[in-house]
């Protein structure tokens, strides 16, 4: 006799027969299709094959709820104020508006992934002193020695905190308005001039003044 014949039947309380370990080790586990489940987790997730690490990290620095007067009455819309940025020296802006949130805010990051703007940038600080000023709004930018910190308001921590300015003093000295204080900002990182070319301008206004 075999060493599975002199095994005792246990039997289970529905009254069916227990299978032995032996066999249970040679059976497939099937779903209602009569497929086999146990190759399914080495499939590929469609979806998880979708979702690859972002390049630039987006944030809603203001939705607002916009109405226009129509012939049939008002029409409600938002406005949304995205910024998106790569966390070193790549950052954008845009403003659009939807019938819903969520159409505004995608519209914004398409607008701000086309008008993205490279600065220089200073190990963690920005390159030099900086104002700039968008309609009503006065932006001041001044760059920070290592351990200070981002001193900024909300709009301008928010555009900052999405590049790799890690220290900075900032200052709004005009409008409160968030889209100008926005574009106030960017158009300051974007009037950023490295070190390397500080005396580059002068130096060839003066050569052209001793060729005259």
């Amino acid at each position: 006799m075999t060493e599975q014949a002199k095994q005792p039947r246990v039997i289970n309380k529905s009254g069916t027969t227990k299978m032995t370990d032996a066999v249970a080790a040679t059976k497939q586990t099937k779903d209602i299709a009569g497929r086999n489940i146990e190759g399914r987790n080495r499939r590929r997730d469609r979806v998880k094959a979708d979702v690859a690490p972002k390049e630039f990290d987006e944030i809603a620095i203001n939705i607002d709820r916009v109405s226009r007067t129509v012939k049939g009455g008002r029409r409600m819309r938002f406005k949304a104020l995205v910024a998106i940025g790569n966390h070193k020296n790549k950052v954008g802006i845009g403003v659009a508006k939807g019938m819903d949130v969520t159409s505004a805010v995608q519209k914004a990051t398409n607008k701000a992934k086309k008008n993205m703007i490279e600065f220089a940038i200073d190990g963690e600080t920005i390159c030099h002193e900086v104002e700039t000023k968008v309609t009503g709004a006065n932006v001041l930018m001044k760059p920070a020695a290592p351990g200070t910190g981002i001193i900024a308001g909300g709009v301008v921590r928010s555009i900052i905190g999405l590049t790799g300015v890690k220290n900075l003093i900032s200052k709004s000295l005009g409008s409160a308005n968030k889209v100008n204080i926005a574009y106030a900002v960017i158009k300051g990182l974007s009037q950023q001039v490295p070190r390397s070319e500080w005396n580059r301008k002068p130096a060839a206004k003066a050569a052209k003044k001793e060729t005259k």
